[in-house]
């Protein structure tokens, strides 16, 4: 061959956006510990691992929220290397359950508009009038997630869904060169999370890095995903993918047994949230020997319908709730007899309250502390905490907890004290997929033992055998009932 001849061209790899190299951190339990991982333009990647093995705080360390104790960290934005992460937490966008937290428990108004607007600026709030640029911005993200009819609503009286669709917005405002996803398919619909996922393809196509942190691996977009597991603080790169389960399309009902009393009965209800008319008006009975399955797209009022039920909302002048297997309808007793898990009681729980408080509460019908329990009461917290997975927590602040974790102590504390009614609100979100199978055997074992069910899901997985009726919400009212 003769010395000019062409030679096979050489693909130089693009510089990291974020390079980490034998980092650890002193926060989060447990602890990151020598992780190195770099994420290049364009990548996809597909993070997984159990309940509190570090994943949320790997997202922060990554992005720049937690600064590294051991090892390094360096950046490469805008072509210029950079160790501080001021920058990279701009243009490292994350999305996050700790954000709707934050937005959810501000005491003012904050419109979508407002929400989306703060992204752009780099802010938490939105501090400042926005610019022609923002604005133009607004509109053209707004287009892109279908969030134009959402601008001007509180974002507080928004759906789960569609407030992870609002902060997937806020994320994109400043054009990042790279998100961070962490569970975010948790609380979308089908529909929802089919549209997204598109957008999301779109964005990785055209150059947007992609990290996704998730237990359900089958929801994830159809990319090129690279893979990576932690687990107790290690983070292991390029492992096999994790093997996505399989489930039937669609719910299945039960026979049910002859309808007897009437549990819950609701008579031309209303709710109003902040001003927007979140539900009705709704006529539905509950009797014994009924188990309910709850259907509706985001925004559709399911969850306002399980809080109406379990007495957290009150109709509207003109409606009306009775609850007749109860001694005295007053809020302690609904608290002592009705099991309620949902997101917003987990952002309620979320406090330095010692999981061991947040399970025992529920004897008392209270929040945020336990009257002294007794022995058989402690025994009882002790043992189904064991069958949770979440023994380690009852003395671990709440605060401190993942998702997965907290949502475990949610489920003893709704469970543990045997209530007449249990009604779950996507209530296996942000669960390993071992911890979701044993719960549903243990809603089994509580249905059998005189439990009866109300379950609110976008999932067939989620809902355990032996549902016998199903209702269906679509704009605040009941589009559809379906018994065997």
């Amino acid at each position: 061959m003769s010395s000019w001849a062409l030679q096979p061209q050489q693909t130089v790899p693009a510089e990291p956006l974020a390079e980490l190299s034998g980092v650890s951190t002193g926060r989060g339990l447990p602890p990151l510990e020598g992780v190195t991982f770099r994420l290049r333009p364009g990548e996809a990647w597909l993070i997984s691992g159990p309940n509190g093995g570090g994943k949320s705080t790997f997202l922060k360390l990554l992005r720049g929220e937690l600064s590294p104790t051991r090892g390094t960290r360096r950046y490469v934005l805008d072509g210029q290397p950079r160790s501080s992460a001021v920058r990279a937490m701009r243009a490292l966008a994350l999305v996050s359950p700790e954000q709707e937290t934050f937005y959810l428990t501000r005491d003012w108004v904050q419109t979508v508009s407002d929400v989306l607007l703060s992204g752009f600026s780099g802010d938490t709030l939105r501090l400042w009038e926005a610019a022609p640029e923002a604005l133009d911005r607004l509109a053209e993200v707004a287009e892109q997630l279908g969030l134009q009819h959402l601008l001007e609503r509180d974002f507080r009286t928004l759906s789960h869904g569609q407030r992870r669709r609002a902060l997937l917005g806020r994320a994109l405002m400043p054009r990042p060169v790279a998100l961070l996803l962490d569970e975010f398919t948790d609380g979308l619909s089908v529909l929802a999370r089919k549209e997204l996922r598109g957008v999301l393809e779109t964005l990785v196509a055209q150059g947007t890095a992609l990290v996704l942190v998730t237990h359900r691996p089958e929801e994830a977009p159809k990319l090129s995903w690279r893979h990576a597991r932690i687990e107790a603080g290690r983070l292991t790169a390029d492992v096999p993918p994790p093997v996505p389960a399989h489930h039937p399309a669609h719910f299945k009902l039960s026979a049910s047994a002859p309808a007897g009393q009437v549990l819950v009965q609701l008579d031309q209800a209303e709710v109003y949230r902040n001003g927007h008319h979140a539900l009705g008006p709704v006529d539905w009975t509950w009797r014994e020997g009924q188990h309910w399955l709850v259907t509706g797209e985001n925004g559709s009022g399911k969850s306002t319908f399980a809080r109406l039920v379990a007495g957290e909302f009150h109709p509207a002048l003109g409606g009306r709730v009775s609850r007749p297997f109860l001694r005295r309808d007053l809020l302690s007793e609904r608290q002592r007899h009705i099991g309620l898990i949902g997101a917003e009681i987990a952002i309620r729980q979320r406090r330095g309250w010692r999981g061991l408080d947040v399970v025992g509460s529920a004897f008392g019908g209270t929040e945020g502390f336990a009257h002294p329990l007794t022995d058989e009461q402690h025994q009882q917290v002790e043992a189904l905490a064991a069958r949770l997975g979440a023994s380690d927590l009852l003395t671990r602040p709440a605060d401190t907890l993942s998702q997965g974790q907290l949502r475990r102590l949610l489920l003893g504390r709704a469970l543990v004290h045997r209530p007449r009614l249990l009604l779950l609100d996507e209530g296996l979100d942000f669960l390993d997929a071992a911890t979701r199978s044993g719960v549903l055997t243990l809603l089994g074992e509580m249905m059998a033992l005189g439990t009866h069910l109300l379950v609110i899901a976008h999932r067939q997985e989620d809902a355990p055998p032996g549902l016998t009726h199903h209702l269906e919400l679509g704009g605040g009212l009941i589009v559809d009932r379906q018994k065997p």
